[in-house]
């Protein structure tokens, strides 16, 4: 008999934290309920002292999302997870929960526009400062420490122009500060890079995008050491009540299944397509993390065992150039999301970063010229037609 502690990631995405009714069902079993029914009173009493295991009520655990969780803790090597009903919620929980009003936390620059709206405004409404620094350059992160940072936070790559930040490297000055390191590592997946083994203290994921991989639902986990979770993560979440819904966790327990499937098989095609568009006279910028020209090729070959599902890069006429290409493409959908089965195609400046000051964006290298580009899972030469014929418009 195989052992359970020596199985590759395809093989827990598929089996990994199954549990059964009594019914032995094949697929993983939908608990579609809001509370559970105890035998007795002292039972009740026990169970919500935490004397008595089991659930107690769905907003703080469901066996539905349980399933979810211990998948993903498998997956990630994580001692605990929490899973959350959107990708924001994951982010927004666990930096809430790791800092109090006087304290301090350092971010990159290059995030998610809502991110940003997070790590500037929202948190420090509550009393916690945010300093924001070029995630790529190190001697920025040591030199933004002070006595009173707590957490420090980062995409890798980055949303959307996809910089590689030296994770290892960020998370040795986090804790000689006596700080976490948060990262969201929805851009590389799990598949591709494991920030906990790389010295990150948690990771937070938007379920919405490659573990679900079809467009369905929304959803996020958290996952970090068992001790923080319980201690210090579970006591808010718990209380603030950001929990998935056992329908969505179900879903994403199906996405979960074929995601090596899918992430391989798109990654491979954006390979492709990052190689034609950088040899096209009207890109005049292209960045891909499975390239040798990558401005961080040596960080990429360190921490990453893939390239990525996405490709960034910018059409030489701007804004208007973009939206021209956009429009001509027929294969290609616009939308902001991504991770998706179809390729989905967005232009930051005027979508998911449009929040940020236009200072901010050109400053994280985001022009009116860049695109980011999903790629699904149709054929790549498909996709590789598309993109000439919309190119050929511009």
């Amino acid at each position: 008999m195989t052992n359970e502690k020596d199985w590759r990631p395809a093989t827990r995405l598929v089996h990994g934290g199954a549990l059964r009714s009594p019914f032995n069902e094949t697929s993983e079993a939908l608990f579609l309920t809001q509370g559970f029914v105890y035998p007795s009173a002292e039972k009740a009493e026990a169970r919500f002292n935490g004397d008595d295991p089991g659930f107690v009520y769905s907003r703080y655990a469901n066996p539905t999302v349980d399933m979810f969780e211990t998948r993903m803790c498998e997956l990630e090597g994580a001692g605990a997870a929490r899973a959350t009903a959107s990708g924001m919620a994951a982010v927004t929980a666990a930096l809430l929960a790791s800092v109090r009003a006087g304290e301090h936390i350092v971010a990159a620059k290059a995030l998610f526009g809502s991110c940003r709206y997070i790590a500037e405004t929202v948190l420090p409404r509550f009393g916690v400062e945010a300093t924001l620094v070029d995630g790529t350059k190190i001697e920025e992160w040591k030199a933004a420490v002070r006595p009173n940072t707590r957490v420090m936070f980062l995409e890798s790559p980055t949303n959307p122009t996809l910089s590689v930040v030296d994770i290892a490297a960020v998370a040795d000055i986090a804790h000689e500060a006596g700080a976490r390191l948060v990262v969201d590592n929805v851009f590389a997946t799990a598949l591709w890079q494991s920030p906990l083994k790389l010295g990150a203290d948690t990771v937070v994921y938007s379920a919405t995008k490659h573990i679900d991989g079809q467009g369905r639902c929304l959803g996020g986990i958290v996952l970090s050491d068992e001790e923080w979770i319980e201690e210090e993560f579970h006591p808010f979440f718990k209380h603030t009540g950001p929990s998935m819904s056992p329908f969505n966790a179900w879903v994403m327990l199906k996405g979960l299944e074929t995601l090596p499937l899918r992430i391989e098989r798109q990654t491979e095609s954006a390979g492709r397509i990052a190689d034609f568009l950088a040899d096209h006279k009207a890109v005049s910028k292209l960045i891909y993390p499975g390239r040798a020209d990558h401005p961080q090729a040596d960080i990429v070959k360190k921490q990453m065992t893939g390239g990525s599902t996405l490709v960034a890069f910018e059409l030489a006429g701007g804004k208007e150039a973009a939206f021209s290409f956009c429009n001509a493409l027929d294969i290609i959908k616009i939308s902001n999301n991504l991770g998706d089965a179809k390729s989905i195609i967005c232009h930051p400046a005027t979508t998911t970063h449009q929040s940020v000051a236009e200072e901010a964006r050109l400053e994280m290298g985001i022009t009116g010229g860049m695109l980011r580009f999903s790629v699904g899972l149709e054929h790549v030469d498909d996709l590789l037609a598309d993109i000439d014929e919309a190119l050929a418009v511009i």
